[in-house]
């Protein structure tokens, strides 16, 4: 009988094993759901039933919508949007670069190959000659010497130096925009970082540095726009080219877009951009570019794709924006993104702000309604979890209205509206670097909501629509019909050029057949007279 138990043994712990494993895998749904509504974003299973085990599958959660999650394997490829990212950074040093892709709700979109291998190709440029490299040296050097021949450069490195102007919003996608040209013109990027810039954005390319050295031998790079020595006009034995791309016509480079200027610009090491504007759309008008853009971009996501691959927030302001994050909008049903700015060339009162606010949000569906006459009654609630309304403004009466007419009178389908605003600042400061924090943590927050609001002309709205993938609601001005209507649907999640008018050959070039079918992509913007954006 002994000699029998032992011959049976192997099979019994077989059986038993097999029950076992049927067992847990009857449990292990359960188990998830139960740590899902703990809040745990990864989750190893080590206890069911009193009985200690590991399981080898780890689980993580994100991409979740209205509430429900579903579970997905953390593969690197989601990790790097697609092959968008780089995997050569420490995790750690930048914790946005590859953990915001799970806050966004919008599944991402994967790049090109063609654009994903144009990137490594330039990360790979970008180490070789960027600052504290030989050849970086090199090319201080010649720009420093007397010998200036245009179209003969000491070396393969060629550079564009990207000067700062206006708010945040305006920085962003002049920087998104600068960043392009230089990909298209195998151009090194290098950004002058003014001290209210400092520590709001991780470094993009792996091994180097975009920053400019401070012993840069140009000297006050942002007023050099009042009387550049070099320009356009003036490209004889220059040892760099100013370019100055904003709404200011003044001192605007009004030829810039022209093919001639851009294959002589091709031949100049250094060129110094300034620009508050997202000029792609321009770019894409340029019959110079027309074949690599359609290779780079299958449809209107530059901004899209160019700016989560840029637009990292450091650890410190990643550190705010999850906070308030976990702390104000991560249970919600629904998180509602409302923006608004008011422009002293466009004056509207507040109340007509608020209004026109709320009759976009109501006639679209975004938010529900209220009984004005009617207080509050429990037995008209849904029982479903709140909705969440991220506002941000730089003034707190919004704030207060919304939140008082929402806690104070029951909405007509029952639903709870919890409204938030992480910041007030009353005016804007771009010149403190905390300022620009809250900014750029707000843009990012409102990247995270499943619908968004935006104001007209605002490049602060603008950033979070491109980020997220998301067609905003944009409020008309009032100096742009916003007395008949109230909002109009973004086109497209690109941002709008609002200055092209005065700038030579945006849009002149066409095909032979005499269709511009060169021009088919890039369309008028919804919230600025002459505005040009990309359309899909």
């Amino acid at each position: 009988m002994t000699i029998t138990c032992l011959m049976l043994l192997p099979l019994l712990l077989l059986v038993t094993q097999s029950a076992f494993n049927t067992y847990l895998d009857r449990l292990l749904p359960h188990v998830i759901r139960e740590r899902i509504g703990k809040k745990f974003t990864s989750i190893t299973v080590k206890e069911i039933s009193g009985t200690s085990f590991c399981c080898h599958q780890s689980y993580s959660f994100a991409g979740w919508k209205d509430g429900s999650l579903t579970p997905r394997d953390d593969d690197d490829d989601d990790k790097l949007l697609g092959g968008l990212l780089s995997g050569d950074f420490d995790e750690s040093s930048c914790l946005s670069r590859y953990h915001a892709v799970s806050y966004w709700k919008n599944p991402s979109r994967p790049p090109s190959p063609h654009l994903a291998a144009k990137l490594r190709r330039y990360e790979a440029l970008h180490k070789r000659c960027g600052p504290g490299t030989e050849l970086f040296e090199k090319a201080i050097h010649h720009l420093n010497s007397s010998n200036h021949t245009a179209g003969k450069p000491t070396t393969d490195c060629n550079y564009v130096v990207w000067v700062p102007s206006d708010g945040l919003g305006n920085r962003i996608i002049a920087l998104v925009s600068t960043f392009l040209y230089a990909l298209l013109n195998d151009k090194i990027l290098l950004l002058h970082l003014t001290d209210d810039f400092h520590d709001l954005l991780c470094e993009p390319f792996p091994g180097t540095s975009w920053s400019l050295p401070q012993d840069f031998p140009v000297g006050d790079l942002l007023n050099i726009y009042a009387d550049p020595p070099w320009t356009l006009s003036n490209p004889q034995n220059a040892p760099y080219l100013y370019l100055h791309l904003t709404h200011d016509q003044r001192f605007s480079a009004h030829g810039f877009f022209c093919e001639d200027s851009q294959l002589l610009l091709r031949s100049f090491q250094w060129l110094l951009l300034r620009s508050n504007q997202y000029f792609v759309p321009a770019l894409f008008r340029s019959s110079v570019y027309e074949k690599e853009l359609k290779l780079m971009f299958s449809d209107a996501d530059v901004f899209y794709h160019l700016g989560r691959y840029l637009l990292h927030p450091t650890n410190s302001v990643w550190g705010y924006i999850t906070r308030y994050y976990h702390a104000y909008l991560a249970d919600a049903e629904q998180i509602i993104g409302l923006q608004i700015r008011v422009f002293p060339s466009a004056p509207i009162s507040s109340d007509q702000m608020l209004a026109q606010l709320l009759n976009c949000s109501w006639q679209e569906g975004l938010l529900p309604e209220v009984m004005i006459e009617e207080a509050m009654n429990s037995s008209r609630w849904k029982g479903n979890k709140p909705k969440a309304v991220l506002l941000t403004t730089l003034y707190s009466g919004y704030y207060e209205r919304l939140k008082s007419m929402y806690n104070e009178h029951p909405t007509v389908d029952g639903e709870v509206i919890a409204v938030h605003q992480p910041s007030h600042e009353e005016k804007q400061h771009t010149e403190e670097r905390n300022h620009n924090k809250k900014a750029l943590m707000e843009m990012y927050l409102l990247s995270f909501c499943d619908v968004l609001v935006t104001s007209g002309y605002s490049t602060f709205g603008y950033v979070p629509q491109g980020l997220s993938g998301l067609r905003a609601w944009i409020l008309v001005r009032p100096d742009g019909g916003g007395e008949s209507v109230s909002c109009r649907r973004a086109v497209s999640t690109e941002p709008c050029f609002h200055a092209p008018m005065g700038y030579q050959c945006i849009g002149e070039k066409k095909r032979k057949d005499g269709e511009e079918e060169a021009m088919r992509c890039v369309g008028k913007c919804e919230d600025v007279a002459g505005g040009l954006k990309l359309v899909s």
